[in-house]
């Protein structure tokens, strides 16, 4: 192929190297140019355009992208029209599909003008969904490039997913909450219906190696296509309860670990033909980790090579694996923007009085969780006001804060919460719920609860304790934003939201009172005060 500059009345059959607008049209590259179109730029006073003009040996780009996707077309593929040298393949039936990866590097280095790109192999496709692109560069691709690459061409195939019974055994040693292992059993469930499979059976039982050897044996005994396993505790090595009870049933351990973060404390058995897994801990949580590719090689019928599963290290990091080092300047701009949500639109019914602007230690109440908030560092700060806004928002005149005033105020603290949360901006990634009239919540415990929160290692609510007892404030991950807008009703907060998401719960342990001490009444003020004078 090559480029000349031509008058219209020599560019007939030639194609547009650039795109031209005439007459208000606009004549896109790579267009043939048919005697109608010379007509119309002969008309438009067009003087000579560049265009591109096929020799021997050529073949027009949307023919080579149609030849170079061809190969793959038929039960499991089909193909749409070429169009601007590209055509997408596309999968006919849902299923995993299954390609060589070193082959597409061996295709795409035949020749600079065809390109092929994928999704990545071992994807969970649906029927009519997009896996590859096939793209011929130039407006024109070498015969022999063309066919080089037909003979090269290896097929691919659509692995169906089998409907696979499944059951799931997790095992207990003084843990975990039994809010987790249901949440788990429903996760777990969920992932394998996901897979068109069904959970048949549950069972718990001790955290032990003859415990966990007869439950295993009974599975078995049942007929189970595949048996799931979460440990109390994830399986650390090939001598751990999980393990043990694989080989005492007769079995064996086909691979330990994986190079997938999260998920690399996997484990694969098989007794005969039944494939056992150990889950690592983190398949508990939904989010995507190991477990699942490996569940969906299972449900596809897919050998589990080591080799298959050292290749997933390539796109394994699915997210920053926790680390001791010190940050280094790229991390400390990498880490969460969290924001403080302040409520203080109450009554105040049973003080007596207005409480924000109550004196405390010179200054107003109010002003006390204010000036922690300030001092943490916090990205936003937001303050929830409602009963006498005006009168509270005068205490802060001058400073720049963002007030929000929630006028259902008298309806209960989960109206202020609300509003709060629905004021926080798009880039927030946590909010810590403070309660305006707790002052005496330690500094350096905030920053202990911000350090602990990590919601890709299932710390995405975090919350104080002093001596068993649970307290304010409670650091919020962003997903929890809408059950905090949309399932908190009345004075009761967000303590059910809790146990409901129990899995995700991390508890920072306080050296004091000041998570728990709220200042009520005129009694608990007087208190408080008493205790300053003492000190």
């Amino acid at each position: 192929m090559r480029y000349d500059k031509r008058t219209p009345e020599q560019a007939e059959g030639a194609l547009l190297a650039h795109s031209q607008h005439i007459a208000g049209a606009k004549l896109p590259k790579g267009l043939r140019l048919t005697s109608k179109i010379i007509a119309e730029l002969k008309a438009a006073g067009a003087g000579p355009i560049l265009v591109a003009v096929l020799e021997d040996g050529d073949i027009h780009e949307d023919e080579a992208a149609r030849r170079i996707a061809a190969p793959l077309v038929g039960e499991d593929f089909f193909a749409r029209d070429a169009e601007g040298g590209r055509v997408n393949l596309h999968a006919a039936r849902r299923g995993l599909l299954c390609f060589e990866p070193d082959e597409i590097c061996r295709l795409n280095l035949i020749d600079e003008s065809l390109t092929v790109a994928t999704v990545l192999e071992k994807t969970l496709v649906e029927a009519g969904e997009i896996v590859a692109t096939f793209k011929v560069i130039p407006f024109a691709a070498p015969e022999q490039a063309v066919i080089a690459w037909e003979q090269a061409a290896k097929p691919w195939r659509i692995a169906a997913l089998r409907p696979l019974r499944a059951s799931l055994i997790q095992t207990q040693a003084g843990g975990p909450k039994p809010s987790v292992i249901e949440k788990t059993a429903r996760v777990t469930k969920n992932r394998v219906e996901t897979l068109d499979g069904a959970l048949v059976a549950q069972a718990r039982t001790a955290h032990a190696t003859a415990d966990l050897a007869q439950a295993l044996q009974t599975r078995l005994s049942a007929g189970d296509d595949v048996i799931l396993i979460c440990g109390a505790s994830a399986a650390s090595d090939r001598k751990d309860v999980a393990p043990m009870a694989i080989t005492a049933c007769g079995g064996v351990i086909e691979h330990f670990g994986m190079p997938v973060e999260p998920g690399n404390l996997m484990l694969i058995g098989r007794v005969g033909a039944t494939p056992v897994v150990v889950m690592p801990g983190c398949a508990r949580a939904p989010t995507p980790n190991g477990f699942d590719a490996i569940l969906r090689l299972v449900f596809a019928g897919e050998a589990i090579s080591r080799q298959d599963i050292a290749r997933m290290g390539v796109g394994g990091l699915l997210r920053e694996a926790p680390s001791p080092r010190e940050q280094t300047r790229a991390e400390v701009n990498t880490k969460p923007k969290i924001a403080a949500v302040i409520l203080a639109a109450g009554r105040s019914s049973r003080m007596g009085a207005h409480k924000p602007a109550l004196d405390l230690d010179g200054k107003p109440l109010l002003r006390h969780v204010l000036d922690k908030a300030k001092a943490a560092g916090f990205s936003d700060i937001v303050v929830v006001l409602g009963h006498r806004a005006e009168e509270t928002r005068a205490l802060f005149e001058g400073e720049t804060l963002r007030f929000v005033v929630n006028p259902r105020y008298a309806e209960g603290l989960s109206t202020s919460l609300q509003a709060g949360v629905r004021a926080l901006t798009d880039d927030i990634d946590a909010a810590m719920i403070f309660l305006g009239d707790m002052p005496d919540v330690d500094l350096a415990l905030i920053g202990r609860m911000v350090q602990a929160f990590d919601p890709a290692a299932l710390r995405a609510i975090v919350v104080p304790m002093r001596e068993g007892k649970r307290g304010h404030p409670v650091l919020w991950a962003k997903t929890f934003f809408p059950a905090l807008i949309e399932r908190t009703h009345g004075d009761s907060g967000a303590r059910h939201l809790l146990g409901e998401f129990a899995e995700w719960v991390v508890e920072v342990e306080a050296d004091d009172d000041g998570v728990l001490t709220d200042l009520d009444t005129p009694e608990d003020l007087l208190r408080r005060q008493r205790l300053t004078l003492s000190s």
